[in-house]
């Protein structure tokens, strides 16, 4: 899939579901579970044990309507192995100029952290496609993201850290912040019974 109908269909989705396990067979039950509820984008941090290999099982695996981020991402040779093992997006904390270099040259589409308004814009200006605005909670939550989207109103934010099953519903809503392209979600803290999908 190319880098535009990439960010286009996280834009459309809304919701990027973050996996964060502690073993790749609970992170395939949690991904079995997020694809049976008709979310075709997941994001496989590099916390996971083989998170790579998982990433490029996946990438034989699905449909090549499914986005496969790669996430925890922290240096150029974990973004360019996530690549070559399939993944359409890499996501880092934070903001690594060379990270988001080599992800520009490769043609990946690429959301690195940033937390204050320099951070964010220095991101931007150094060729993010996203910026991830982590841990946006610490600041505020919505209340902060709409202050920032303020002043960026071209730049592209996803907020991530402390969006929850109790927050969502409510500051989080699109029409309160018309202009943020999603949300990430941290699926492999969801509590699923032993007989879940």
């Amino acid at each position: 899939m190319e880098k535009s109908q990439v960010l286009e269909k996280i834009r459309e989705i809304g919701i990027i579901p973050v996996i964060r396990t502690v073993s790749t067979g609970e992170a395939r039950r949690v991904i079995k579970a997020i694809l049976a509820g008709g979310v075709d984008v997941l994001e496989i941090t590099m916390t996971i044990p083989g998170a790579i290999e998982l990433i490029e099982e996946l990438a034989r695996e699905l449909n090549d309507d499914k986005i496969i981020n790669a996430g925890t991402v922290l240096d150029p040779e974990t973004a360019q192995k996530c690549n070559e093992a399939g993944a359409n997006f890499i996501v880092s904390p934070l903001f690594d100029a060379k990270v988001v270099l080599c992800c520009n040259q490769s043609s990946i589409a690429v959301m690195p952290g940033a937390l204050t308004p320099k951070e964010i814009f220095t991101a931007w200006q150094n060729g993010a496609d996203l910026v991830k605005v982590f841990p946006v909670n610490a600041m505020g939550g919505a209340h902060y993201l709409k202050a920032v989207k303020a002043v960026f109103p071209h730049i592209r934010l996803v907020s991530t850290g402390g969006v929850n099953l109790e927050n969502a519903a409510g500051s989080w809503k699109p029409e309160h912040l018309p202009s943020v392209s999603g949300t990430s979600w941290p699926a492999g803290s969801l509590q699923l019974s032993p007989s879940a999908p």
